[in-house]
């Protein structure tokens, strides 16, 4: 079954993976894609976006005569990583709550 993942929990989701280390855009898609379907064209919007909001910031390094573009979280990330997985943990509660009911509504 699919799911749709909001934009929130995407953002959770690259925020998180970046909190480990830092990555280039091909394979920060690549380590999502293991978890959740999603198009690589779905995701740069959502690097552009982060970057943006002060939540990213990348630099290049050159990798067999070409550059790659690394993203690496900022102070202002971990802040915002830190809300979504406390909004996570509301959430995810919530819906085991309701799954959980079983004809009692």
């Amino acid at each position: 079954m699919k799911i749709p993942v909001s934009s929130e929990l995407l953002d959770g989701c690259v925020l998180a993976l970046l909190a480990a280390k830092d990555y280039y855009g091909y394979t920060i898609t690549q380590q999502i894609q293991q978890t959740i379907t999603i198009s690589e064209s779905t995701l740069y919007p959502v690097l552009r976006r982060l970057k943006k909001d002060g939540a990213l910031e990348t630099y290049d390094e050159a990798f067999k005569g070409r550059n790659r573009r690394y993203y690496r979280i900022t102070p202002a990330g971990t802040k915002r990583l830190g809300e979504i997985r406390h909004d996570w943990e509301d959430y995810k509660h919530n819906i085991d709550w309701l799954l959980k009911k079983e004809g009692e509504i």
